[in-house]
């Protein structure tokens, strides 16, 4: 099985969910550190869709300024746009395979697209 992972190696959740993935020996990983190579629009909202989420749910709030921006109340088209001008704001890891596809926190969540 294939698996895609937007990762961010300075944070914790993400480091955990990529010892996860490296577990399974029947998954063939590919590893996206998401601020050096950025999403674009399109695939993020591809993402969170597959996710059966709105994207407001993958915007992280601590340390942005999605709050005073206006992000947790804007619709997803908008929310999109900001993530993907601004990296930062969007929340890690997501994890995607021909499963489908989880914004895996806490990190077991990954386990559900296995």
């Amino acid at each position: 099985m294939k698996a895609t992972i937007w990762h961010n190696p300075n944070c914790s959740k993400s480091r955990q969910t990529l010892a996860l993935l490296e577990e399974q020996p029947d998954v063939e990983l590919t590893v996206v550190q998401y601020l050096k190579n950025p999403p674009n629009a399109d695939k993020l909202a591809q993402l969170y869709s597959d996710a059966g989420m709105p994207a407001r749910e993958g915007l992280r709030l601590s340390g942005t300024d999605a709050k005073e921006r206006g992000l947790t109340e804007a619709d997803d088209a908008t929310v999109v746009a900001a993530m993907a001008e601004e990296p930062k704001l969007i929340e890690r890891p997501l994890v995607e395979t021909e499963k489908g596809v989880r914004l895996c926190r806490p990190p077991e969540k990954v386990r559900e697209i296995l």
